[in-house]
């Protein structure tokens, strides 16, 4: 999962995508081949008419071809490739035209479903409209009639595809190129949705019935075990339980499930989409009340009202011989059912830390 962002007194910092990015390095290196201009400073125009000015970290011209490098400003978004290394080697072509290669920790697409084809840079359509649109202005600007091959790296990006969905994907070799909109807004886990939206499109394009949506690497382990389910049947949602079944009544699959932390999942029951706690905290007299409803006597109900943590309200029912964490699980069930109302199987399962399972409700509609 995704670094912690550090709290902040003031207003949170927007940043940019990579795929801004990579259009600014574009940028800098066509004007350095075709006006002979070493701009250290860039100005791009993202598709909702912002001008950002973006600085070059360096840029150097061998030839008919420019390698041009900018570090990534996530601004206080929790983004893997914050602080990360994107370059471009743009490179003259006499074939007319914008042709997208993978440099070194830009992956390749392996399976359908993308919005990429297969064996294609894992650069999205949109990074590919905005460098295409700002090169084509250049090269009319000083009369180039030729084309380009756009190469786009990151440096480390393989390591650091590592802790992103893009091997689930099919996206092998390191990371996509990704922005709609160029702004990376903090908290808004834009990125992070495409990567859960992505996932459902793959399996859905692979012919796959049954996904498991997980809120990280022990439930992961506990869902492709239980299930028998394959990779790419695992949806890494992490805190965006709303965020996944969104996108699935638009997106069905016949069968869901979701495997969940129980604190996580006690937040989802309650009525949370976003389960990140700086979204949301466990709310006790929640738990306490459905220990009541589960069988808990009031004693052990008011114990739970002070608990320091879910897992140790958890753990008090299960001495008892009280059902909360199946409890929940129904709870979390009828919460899926409101987004999923039509004809899906669903399951929930409440995972421990060791893995093991502690709360189970399923449904076939």
């Amino acid at each position: 999962m995704r670094p912690e962002t550090p709290e902040h007194n003031g207003p949170l910092r927007q940043g940019l995508s990579t795929g801004a990015c990579a259009t600014a390095a574009s940028v800098a290196a066509a004007r350095a081949l075709l006006a002979g201009v070493e701009e250290r400073c860039v100005c791009i125009r993202l598709p909702r008419g912002q001008e950002p000015a973006m600085t070059i970290e360096d840029l150097a011209v061998t030839g008919a071809a420019a390698t041009a490098g900018v570090i990534k400003d996530a601004g206080d978004d929790p983004d893997a490739t914050h602080g990360a290394r994107l370059w471009v080697r743009l490179a003259l072509s006499g074939d007319p035209g914008v042709r997208f290669h993978a440099g070194e920790g830009v992956g390749t697409v392996t399976r359908s479903g993308l919005p990429i084809a297969v064996g294609e840079a894992a650069i999205n359509p949109v990074p590919r409209r905005l460098i295409t649109e700002h090169l084509e202005a250049i090269a009319s600007e000083t009369g180039y009639e030729g084309g380009f091959e756009v190469t786009v790296g990151i440096d480390d990006g393989e390591a650091i595809a590592q802790r992103t969905m893009n091997p689930k994907l099919g996206i092998l070799g390191g990371l996509s190129v990704l922005g709609t909109t160029g702004i990376v807004r903090p908290f808004s886990c834009s990125a992070f949705i495409a990567s859960i939206h992505q996932s459902v499109d793959v399996a859905n394009a692979n012919g796959l019935t049954h996904i498991a949506g997980c809120t990280g690497g022990t439930s992961e382990t506990f869902a492709r075990s239980y299930f028998g389910l394959e990779e790419g049947a695992i949806v890494e949602m992490g805190d965006m339980f709303g965020a996944l079944l969104k996108y699935l009544k638009k997106h069905p699959l016949p069968r869901v499930t979701l495997a969940s932390g129980f604190g996580k999942l006690s937040k989802f029951a309650a009525g949370e989409p976003d389960t990140h706690s700086q979204r949301c905290s466990i709310d006790f007299d929640f738990l306490a009340d459905q220990a009541l409803a589960a069988g808990a006597k009031t004693d052990l109900a008011d114990w739970i009202r002070t608990a320091n943590t879910s897992i140790e309200a958890l753990e008090a029912c299960q001495q008892a011989g009280v059902p909360l964490g199946d409890r929940m699980a129904g709870l979390g069930l009828a919460r899926m059912r409101d987004y999923l109302p039509g004809e899906h199987h669903l399951t929930v399962c409440s995972v421990s830390r060791q893995g093991e399972l502690t709360g189970f409700a399923e449904e076939v509609a």
